[in-house]
This record gives C-alpha cells, structure tokens and sequence, in this order.
C-alpha cells in the first residue's frame, strides 16, 4: 500500500510537472504573440503617422496651389488693363486720360490684391535667359547687350507662391559674335 500511494505520489508530481511544462510552454507562446503583436501594434502605429503626415503635405500643397487657375484666368485681364494703360499720353486734360486714370486705379487693386494671394511677376528685362522662368518668343542682336540677355518682355510672367504659372514671353538678346567665340573655345 505504501508502494502503491508513492507510485500514486509519482504519478501525481509527474502529472504536476507535465502540467507545469505545458503551461510555461504556453506562456512561452503567449509572451512570442505578445511581443508579435506588440510589434505590429507599433508598426501600424508608424504607419498611420506616416500617411496622416503625408496627406497633411498633400493637403498643404493643395491649399497653397489651389487658386492657380483662378490666378491664370485674371491674368489676360491684367494684360488688357496694361495695353490699355500704355495708350495714356499723361494729357489730364482730355476725357480718354480721365478714364484711363480709372483704369490705372482698378489695374492698381487688382496687381496689389494678386500680390496679396503671392502671386508675383517675374522680373525678366535685362536678366539672363532662364527656360524655367522665360519664353523666348524672338530674338535679336544687341551688342551693347550680353549674348542671353532678355531684350525686351512681351508678355509679363507670374508666379504664384514657388511655382510658375505663366513663363515671360521675351525677345532674347542673339550675339553672333560672341556665339562664334564661344564655339572656337570649344
């Protein structure tokens, strides 16, 4: 009977054993989902930032541009008030300048109301011809000028915040000379 309650006592601490293998085997396997899990919970987490950051620029780029054609659909108006003004003989006198002095005031609001939204003019005359900025509508020779040198701007260019949205139609300055120096040094 002693030999039969120590096999008993045996099988009994074994069978504890057995259950306490199981269980650390099982803790073991949970702590591995955990450490699993947390790891997907953190990068879910980065990448969650990541798209709320990047739809936020997208949205700031948006914002910041998203006049851009109602800048460029003022912009022949803007034109029209400058060809207009241009006609001006500064004669106060006669009925046309009265009403082309309304002109000069309505064209005044409406470039400082554009400057106020960052749309700005681009500054071309008597600059180096710049593809990004400029489009070279004609050429001429100037030799008082430097070779790529805008001459004249025929039709004004814009900007609005960084981006061009109208490029300066210019008349680019054609050095022949200069063009035959720089082609013998090459």
């Amino acid at each position: 009977m002693e030999n039969e309650e120590k096999e008993i006592k045996v099988a009994e601490e074994k069978e504890h054993i057995s259950n306490k293998e199981e269980k650390i085997k099982e803790i073991d396997l949970l702590t591995e989902r955990i450490k699993e899990l947390e790891d997907k919970l953190l990068r879910n987490h980065a990448e969650f930032v990541n798209y709320r950051r990047r739809k936020e620029e997208e949205m700031t780029q948006f914002l910041k541009y998203a006049n851009t054609e109602l800048v460029k659909s003022f912009l022949p108006i803007l034109d029209n008030f400058e060809r207009a003004i241009k006609m001006d003989d500064n004669d106060l006198t006669d009925e046309v300048s009265k009403f082309l002095n309304g002109f000069k005031m309505t064209y005044d609001e409406l470039k400082r109301t554009l400057n106020n939204f960052d749309v700005l003019e681009i500054d071309a005359l008597d600059k180096p011809f710049d593809p990004n900025f400029h489009d070279a509508v004609a050429t001429e020779e100037n030799k008082d000028k430097q070779h790529g040198v805008v001459l004249d701007v025929l039709q004004k260019g814009y900007m609005l915040n960084d981006r061009v949205i109208r490029p300066a139609m210019v008349k680019v300055n054609e050095n022949n000379k200069e063009i035959e120096r720089n082609d013998k040094n090459e």
